[in-house]
């Protein structure tokens, strides 16, 4: 199961990147604020729409007009404790039918948030490294823990130094190097592991760039959080290969933050949108 469970999400990540690449594209040319609230306001908006369109409105509408009417009576007949329970009863009912109305809803947006979000990842999770700065590189190799490691080495290139390695890790079945960044732009890296070859995305710059921090091995969420490289099959000799890139320093695009700011204000603009599609919820 796991494992058509990678390959369908290698497939769908194929036209997702480019329909992707050709959307964000405009990522690398405006400020990160301005990116990200663009691209927040828009999924809110179509969010909404979703959620109109697969959940029971009539019924959503039903509930609100029960919780308000019940929330009344809990103004008016304070005194009466029996009137009292009885109306807070009603609100939680209420409540608890608005969360079991919006299931369905959530189930058809759920994957195309997770892909939304992945793509995203690719330019606001980290920034791609300055020329002379460093980082670590670190390959994670298949096999038995107790196997011995294979023999391993990287190509030499202009793109890039190494500074430090390559350093075996032999419980974790790993092999780090230190890399010196020394020209600007999007390279290769190409790693010999005994008589295979495999390749990395190397990128150097500055500004906003897709970033494949991770080039997954055969596992499905892998596969779906870091979707721009080629996942390695099964059968290679490499389970993934990573560059610690820098983080990005920014309370709108950058490490991390960047979720928050898209979940805040996709949902800022559904509430202000609300009345326009005229969408309970």
């Amino acid at each position: 199961m796991t494992e058509l469970l990678a390959q369908l999400v290698t497939w769908i990540n194929v036209p997702v990147n480019v329909l992707g690449k050709a959307l964000f594209g405009f990522i690398a040319v405006v400020p990160g604020w301005l990116s990200n609230t663009i691209i927040s306001a828009v999924a809110g908006v179509v969010l909404l729409v979703i959620f109109k369109y697969t959940s029971n409105q009539r019924a959503i509408g039903k509930v609100r007009d029960d919780i308000k009417a019940h929330m009344l009576a809990l103004k008016l007949f304070k005194d009466s404790i029996s009137v009292t329970l009885r109306a807070q009863g009603r609100v939680f009912r209420g409540a608890f039918l608005l969360l079991f109305y919006s299931i369905r809803p959530m189930l058809f947006m759920i994957v195309p948030v997770v892909l939304l979000l992945s793509q995203l990842g690719l330019w606001y999770q980290s920034r791609p490294l300055l020329r002379k700065e460093e980082a670590l590189v670190t390959m994670k190799l298949s096999g038995q823990a107790d196997a011995a490691l294979p023999e391993v080495g990287v190509e030499e290139a202009n793109a890039f130094e190494i500074v430090t390695g390559p350093v075996r890790v032999a419980a974790k079945r790993e092999v780090v190097w230190q890399m010196k960044a020394l020209e600007e732009g999007e390279h290769t890296m190409r790693f010999r592991i005994g008589e295979a070859q495999v390749e990395k995305e190397f990128v150097v710059g500055e500004g906003f760039n897709q970033l494949s921090t991770k080039r997954p091995g055969w596992k499905w969420t892998e596969i779906l959080m870091h979707p721009k490289e080629e996942p390695f099959g099964p059968d290679s000799p490499v389970q993934s290969i990573s560059i610690d890139y820098p983080d990005r320093s920014s309370w709108t695009s950058g490490t991390d933050w960047w979720v928050v700011y898209f979940f805040i204000a996709s949902m800022v603009f559904a509430l202000l949108f609300k009345p326009v599609f005229k969408v309970r919820i």
